[in-house]
């Protein structure tokens, strides 16, 4: 494994905000994708994490870099997984001195122009127990476009169990459209952090209701990609539930552990 080249990292910005990525097989997305962040939030970070992408997903970033200098790209050794791929680029975050974190989908799932929105109402958030804005499909204003009837009650049913097995306030915890205040993030501790598949999306809000922080939902459409193929199946949607279902009980560092009466989600409608 490889990581960006950190002598090319603008360290003014580092109070700001960094925008993760997990990349495999994207290059009909990526490109697009970075250009449009970059004309949306040019004073925030672009990392990209790439599993060895066959397509040269994470080639074309090694190629880009001198033209879009907020970008960066660190090379895994294989398709490792989406939970760990974003809990190294939460480290990086960290490590770097960032005070946010984005994440979001490379395929357009999540439309870039909405970031901006999420990034101003966190920002604008002065309780520093309210650790992330989520960019949910199921609140008041949310929608979803081009999904079958299956899958839309296949994410509902997901959903809805990890609201109620975990005991979550929010209402959309499979989405992976969020910005997170990265001192919660440390200090829920990422280690604790077992999931490498999908449900890593639920455990670390699982993680940070337990530590007693809170959660906002900011309603957005989410629209199926048009390029490129979709990374998830029915073997990881049994996968999924499986891992809420050990989920549950499973060890919270004392350390981080606060009482549940002070968790809440809070909803945040459009203007």
């Amino acid at each position: 494994m490889s990581g960006p080249n950190d002598d090319n990292v603008d360290n003014s910005h580092n109070h700001g905000l960094a925008i993760v990525i997990a990349t495999y097989n994207e290059i009909e997305n990526l490109p697009s994708l970075v250009e449009q962040l970059v004309n949306l939030l040019a004073e925030a970070t672009i990392l990209v994490i790439d599993d060895q992408s066959p397509d040269g997903t994470g080639h074309w970033c090694d190629e880009n870099k001198d033209r879009f200098p907020s970008l960066h790209c660190i090379h895994r050794n294989g398709k490792l997984g989406l939970g760990s791929a974003t809990v190294e680029g939460f480290r990086w975050s960290i490590d770097r001195g960032y005070r946010f974190v984005a994440t979001m989908d490379a395929d357009f799932s999540h439309d870039p122009a909405t970031l901006p929105n999420l990034w101003n109402t966190i920002l604008g958030e002065s309780d520093q127990k309210m650790a992330v804005v989520i960019g949910s499909r199921y609140t008041r204003g949310g929608a979803i476009e081009g999904w079958p009837l299956f899958r839309r009650l296949a994410s509902k049913a997901v959903n809805a169990f990890a609201r109620f097995w975990l005991s979550l306030s929010s209402h959309d915890n499979s989405g992976a459209f969020r910005i997170y205040r990265t001192d919660a993030l440390k200090a829920i501790g990422l280690d604790s952090i077992r999931s490498e598949s999908y449900s890593y999306l639920e455990e670390v809000l699982y993680r940070l209701e337990q530590a007693g922080y809170r959660s906002m939902e900011h309603p957005i459409t989410f629209r199926d990609r048009e390029h490129g193929v979709t990374k998830t199946n029915w073997k990881l949607g049994i996968k999924v539930f499986w891992e809420l279902f050990r989920m549950r009980g499973s060890a919270i560092p004392k350390s981080i552990a606060a009482p549940s009466q002070n968790r809440q989600s809070v909803k945040v409608e459009d203007d």
